[in-house]
C-alpha cells in the first residue's frame, strides 16, 4: 500500500490600505517589524508545513478585489488584513465570499480597544476566523490553521 502525500496547502496573505507602511507607521500601535519582514516570517513558516505562500498588498480597493478573484481555484485559504477597508468595504466582502475560499480576518492592533468606528468590520461574520490584537505574531500562527490544525491552539 502506498502512503499518499497531504495536498500542499496554498495561503494568500493580502494586507490592505496603509499596511506596507508598517515599522514606521505609529509604532506605538503596530510595532517596528515591517511588512517585508512579516512576509518572510510567513513564508518561511508556509515552507515548515510543507504549504505555498504568496502576499499581496494594496492600497487601492479595486486591485485587492482583482487579487482575490485572481486566487479562485489555486489558493486554500486566505489571510486578509482589510486595514481600514475593514469598516467601509462590502465590495471586498463580496469577493471574498464571491470566490469561496476561506478566509481569517487579521488585525496588527486591537481594533476594539480603539475607536469606536473601527469596532465595525464588515468581514467578521463571513470569517473562518478572527485574530485581533497580536502584533505581527497573528499572520505567521494562522498557516497552522490553513494545514488544517483547527483544534490545536496556534497562540
Amino acid at each position: 500500500m502506498e502512503l499518499q502525500t497531504p495536498t500542499p496547502k496554498s495561503i494568500l496573505l493580502i494586507n490592505g490600505p496603509n499596511l506596507n507602511l508598517l515599522g514606521t507607521r505609529e509604532p506605538h500601535i503596530y510595532g517596528s517589524t515591517t511588512l517585508s519582514q512579516i512576509e518572510s516570517s510567513c513564508a518561511d513558516l508556509a515552507t515548515s508545513l510543507s504549504c505555498t505562500f504568496a502576499s499581496f498588498q494594496s492600497n487601492h480597493e479595486g486591485a485587492i478585489i482583482d487579487r482575490i478573484h485572481a486566487a479562485r481555484g489555486s489558493v486554500d485559504a486566505i489571510i486578509i488584513n482589510p486595514g481600514a477597508y475593514t469598516h467601509t468595504s462590502v465590495a471586498i466582502r463580496d469577493a471574498l465570499l464571491g470566490v469561496s475560499i476561506p478566509f481569517i480576518e487579521l488585525h496588527v492592533s486591537n481594533v476594539h480597544a480603539r475607536e469606536e468606528w473601527r469596532h465595525k468590520s464588515f468581514f467578521s461574520d463571513k470569517a473562518s476566523g478572527i485574530i485581533v490584537g497580536l502584533g505581527v505574531q497573528g499572520q505567521p500562527k494562522l498557516g497552522r490553521w490553513v494545514r488544517g490544525e483547527k483544534q490545536q491552539s496556534i497562540v
